[in-house]
């Protein structure tokens, strides 16, 4: 049912009028009171259930809905406490979808935080064998952004003020016009004012850009997610992996670039020397892994980082492939994880060497995940290819639009495809050709039967949306490209 809704709000979704900081751009918009309390002399503290979607939101809705369904499928096999599982998972779904439409500060804080305790419970309990370890890491690493995000948060609700009541705000959209910033507050566009010798407006966009990061992940933040993924169960993978990383993106976009567009102009040269080391360092790791799921897990930091990448060049192709790159991302790595899941499944094991001749065992498996590693490493036909072009271009001719980054950052960036291409094509032959070798022998052999029903019906959809995607980019860029344009302009006024 979810997915049917979110079906219905893409299609009725209207491309040409979204925006990022008006509120008349925005669509399928919710506003109620919700906290009303009296400060005395400070005013009156306003929180709303404030909700709406824009070109950046209505996509990431529409995957997360497809990306839970097929989670859902992916939990067949969980036979430990199962109320208490699709209780945590529902949760979850109820803070994900809650932090794509969140329009006040306070409410996008509250459903960030909430992802948390689910996450935690999901893997420290239907993890493997280190999923304690697994659970406090990525637990505390999360936290860590979370909590200095409140800081700012604070800071800014002091700093702005609602132009109609006149009390201070968490509304996001006043927070996006620097006419609401009260003159020598905090985070005032306008003055000198100083947090340890660092510039107030510099360090809130640092901490910000910190706390999404993690979720990214980018290097050096990124030493959770390859122990979450590897102890975390088939389907807490898939949403890891899915959706919790499109937030952190999706924050610095929402967030960072919204309400600091002058320290995003700023910082450009920087992030975009983070995503390059993050795309070729992750692709690094990943070319030097046996574990299957860890592989798969430091190909998503790779291709993370081309996010990044695409968002710092700040041009209408950088930031349109930043975006589709999150939504093909989406539910390639979904499709990636479940793959990785189905094989656990059988016979118990990841290792790469392990295996040997799957082609003649598993032929239907071993078509799924040709398609999935190509369409990973940018086929031209799949969507990634879009993603990922898209992005090296906006990189490329971001010298020469606003001078932000240096040519030789999409360069290094191309290197990260090829470099995906070499650990993708060399698991395959690896793994699917060649004589059958198995290393639990006739006994794997019997337990590796072919993909059944329900996971077909699983995986065809993410196949289909591959290549509808790649074929049709414009699905996608139809209805980001208002609000894209708009954020550029946004950010170029501020500069």
């Amino acid at each position: 049912m979810q997915l049917i809704l979110a079906g219905y709000l893409y299609s009725g979704f209207d491309g040409s009028l979204s925006g990022v900081n008006n509120v008349e751009t925005y669509q399928f918009v919710e506003q109620l009171p919700w906290i009303r309390l009296n400060l005395g002399s400070l005013g009156t503290l306003e929180v709303d259930y404030f909700i709406g979607v824009d070109g950046f939101s209505i996509l990431l809705l529409l995957l997360s809905a497809l990306v839970m369904l097929v989670a859902v499928i992916a939990s067949w096999k969980i036979d430990k406490k199962l109320k208490g599982f699709f209780a945590l998972m529902l949760l979850l779904n109820t803070a994900v979808m809650g932090v794509f439409v969140a329009l006040d500060f306070f409410l996008f804080y509250v459903f960030y935080e909430v992802m948390l305790l689910p996450l935690y419970f999901l893997i420290g309990i239907w993890g493997g064998p280190r999923r304690e370890y697994a659970a406090i890491k990525f637990f505390l690493y999360t936290l860590f952004g979370s909590v200095f995000m409140l800081l700012v948060m604070v800071g800014l609700y002091f700093s702005v003020t609602n132009p109609v009541s006149g009390s201070h705000t968490f509304n996001l959209l006043y927070m996006m016009n620097p006419d609401n910033y009260a003159v020598g507050s905090v985070f005032s566009f306008v003055g000198q004012y100083e947090l340890f010798g660092v510039p107030a407006r510099l360090l809130g966009f640092i901490v910000l850009f910190i706390a999404f990061a993690i979720k990214v992940p980018v290097v050096p933040l990124h030493t959770w997610l390859p122990d979450a993924h590897v102890e975390a169960p088939t389907p807490v993978s898939i949403i890891l992996a899915g959706i919790l990383l499109k937030v952190g993106g999706y924050g610095i976009i929402r967030i960072c670039y919204s309400l600091f567009p002058d320290i995003a102009i700023a910082s450009a040269w920087w992030i975009g020397l983070i995503g390059v080391i993050s795309i070729i360092y992750g692709a690094l790791n990943a070319l030097a892994q046996q574990d299957l799921k860890r592989l798969v897990a430091y190909s998503s930091v790779s291709h993370m980082g081309f996010v990044l990448l695409g968002i710092a060049s700040l041009t209408a192709e950088g930031l349109s492939g930043a975006v589709f790159q999150m939504i093909s991302h989406g539910f390639l790595s979904a499709m990636l994880f479940f793959l990785v899941g189905i094989l656990y499944d059988r016979v118990h094991d990841r290792m790469i060497y392990n295996f040997r001749g799957l082609a003649t065992i598993m032929p239907n498996y071993t078509a799924f995940v040709a398609i999935a590693f190509f369409a990973s490493l940018g086929l031209p036909g799949f969507s990634a290819f879009i993603a990922e072009a898209f992005t090296i271009i906006g990189a490329f001719n971001s010298e020469g639009i606003n001078g932000l980054l240096p040519r030789w950052m999409a360069i290094s960036g191309s290197v990260g495809i090829l470099l995906s291409a070499a650990y993708f094509l060399w698991t395959l032959q690896r793994m699917f050709f060649g004589n059958a070798r198995l290393k639990g022998g006739e006994q794997w052999q019997k337990q590796l039967t072919d993909v059944n029903t329900r996971e077909v019906i699983a995986l065809v959809p993410m196949v289909a949306l591959a290549l509808l995607f790649g074929i049709m980019p414009s699905l996608t860029f139809d209805k980001i490209n208002t609000s894209v344009l708009t954020l550029i302009e946004l950010v170029n006024k501020a500069h």
